[in-house]
């Protein structure tokens, strides 16, 4: 019937109240089994631990973590390594687990492996990369031996979390020690370079320029006055000369006359000349004893200048000779004097004129010297610069080892410790139980709708226009007891009434 019309909410409420048996008992008889399929599933138990992450206990100000990787990163890579083989197959045969059938090592280490949960706590509070801990739960037969094998678990992640950190930051002092070294190397060698190039060019090299210009400047004036002073020697010299050929030219006349020889009176000149500069450079040129030696100085300079000139037969060289007077000897002595005064002043000024020289040369060079300069130290200070950034970068790293060593970096913090599990999480009798009755009440439900469907009974008009398309003309209703019908398929129930269509009755509308 089902399938020939559409039906009403009178025919629902009719179907259930003949076929309502049909739905109770799978409902009854489900749930019933369901239950006792809780008593022959083997339980399973889940044991779980929370770990929260703990941020450095040092300020990051004071001392910077050399690990910087994202948690969840290095969480994903902690997992792997906890769940390779190496790792759990100690465990594995520690507590025999999943032992009790014919399980290869690998089947055994796989089964491990899926019944390990890892559940990352995505936190809304800006905190370590946004991941403040994470769950850890493992489920086994046994409820004792979930909660050991969670407490491995779980420590093998707080002791990998130490030894990764440790051992980053400790890789990371020595990479930066290496780096320090030949940075170190580098250092020395622009250093060596530097100092060699500091050598060669002493004197040349940049912020020496105003210094040369002022020893230029010096020396020059230095050689003017040498210069000068070799000019007057030279003229003292000459005129000693001329006094000494004098001298020797009248040194026979004197010694006839009786008067003073001209060696004594120069002798005597050259006593008032220096007598005459002392005084002036003591007092003024009015002082009686200035004007009093001027004036003898003039007078024996006008006795000189009358004297006859010698002849050139009697000037005798200034080597001495033994018949020389004793003021000849004089004379001759300081022409030796002044000659070696003039060979030393020639000496000073050869020596001043090769130190401008020296200056001039580092004054015209200053600019290419200058340019390779800068080249060198450039490099000298891009390699300095880069030895003390390692070097302040290297005790960072030391100290942040050492903040790991002291485990006062980030750690993993056991919040709660594995639970023992007082109940099974598999299976659920109250789960299993409603999944009986829900099951039954589906078969039931299918079973009626099959049989209601294949059901070709008459019962109502609606089924005679179903079937007929014909319209009802009358009703007549059972009068007293109907024998049962011999075919169900024939027999329209008890009280049912008779049906006519068009005039004539229908006994069977199936027939």
């Amino acid at each position: 019937m089902l399938g020939h019309r559409a039906l009403t909410v009178q025919d629902y409420t009719n179907i259930l109240k003949r076929r309502w048996w049909m739905i109770a008992i799978p409902a009854i008889i489900f749930p019933i089994v369901g239950f006792a399929l809780t008593f022959l599933v083997q339980p399973q138990y889940i044991s779980q631990t929370l770990v929260l992450v703990e941020q450095q206990k040092v300020p990051d100000t004071y001392v910077k973590a050399v690990v910087t990787e994202d948690l969840s990163g290095r969480l994903a890579t902690m997992r792997e390594q906890i769940l390779s083989r190496s790792r759990l197959q100690p465990i594995i045969e520690r507590f025999n687990l999943f032992a009790n059938g014919k399980l290869s090592m690998d089947e055994r280490i796989d089964l491990t492996r899926k019944n390990i949960v890892i559940t990352p706590i995505q936190s809304d509070i800006a905190r370590t990369n946004g991941l403040p801990g994470f769950f850890i739960s493992f489920q086994a037969n046994d409820a004792r031996t979930a909660q050991l094998v969670c407490g491995e678990i779980q420590s093998l992640f707080v002791s990998e979390n130490l030894s990764d950190r440790a051992a980053s930051a400790a890789g990371t002092t020595d990479f930066l020690k290496g780096q320090l070294a030949d940075a170190k190397a580098k250092l020395d060698e622009q250093d060596a370079k530097l100092a060699k190039f500091q050598q060669t060019y002493m004197g040349k090299l940049p912020g020496a320029e105003s210094s040369n210009v002022n020893m230029l400047t010096t020396l020059n004036t230095q050689l003017d006055a040498a210069t000068q002073a070799l000019n007057r020697m030279e003229q003292d010299k000459s005129y000693a000369e001329s006094m000494l050929a004098m001298q020797q030219a009248q040194q026979p006349q004197t010694a006839e006359h009786g008067g003073l020889a001209p060696q004594a009176e120069q002798l005597e000149l050259q006593q008032l000349q220096s007598q005459l500069a002392d005084l002036n450079a003591r007092y003024t040129d009015d002082y009686p004893d200035v004007v009093s030696t001027r004036r003898k100085v003039k007078e024996l300079q006008q006795k000189l200048a009358q004297a006859p000139p010698p002849s050139a037969a009697s000037v005798s060289p200034s080597v001495p000779k033994p018949t020389d007077s004793l003021s000849v000897q004089q004379m001759r002595a300081q022409l030796r004097a002044m000659d070696q005064a003039i060979a030393q002043k020639k000496r000073d000024e050869a020596s001043i004129q090769g130190q401008l020289r020296t200056y001039q040369d580092r004054v015209s060079s200053s600019p290419a010297v200058e340019e390779e300069y800068k080249s060198i130290t450039r490099d000298n200070q891009t390699a300095q610069t880069f030895y003390d950034d390692l070097l302040a970068k290297i005790q960072q790293s030391k100290m942040a080892t050492d903040l790991e060593k002291r485990q006062q970096g980030e750690q993993f913090r056991v919040m709660d410790e594995p639970n023992l599990p007082e109940s099974p999480a598999f299976p659920k009798r109250p789960v299993f139980v409603m999944g009986g009755v829900v099951a039954g009440l589906a078969l039931g439900l299918f079973i009626v709708a099959l049989l209601e469907y294949m059901d070709t009974a008459v019962r109502n008009e609606r089924d005679i226009w179903a079937f007929t398309k014909l319209p009802t003309l009358g009703v007549i209703g059972l009068a007293g007891e109907q024998e049962q019908p011999a075919s169900p398929r024939r027999w329209f129930g008890r009280g049912s009434p008779k049906i006519t269509a068009g005039g004539k009755p229908l006994m069977n509308a199936g027939g």
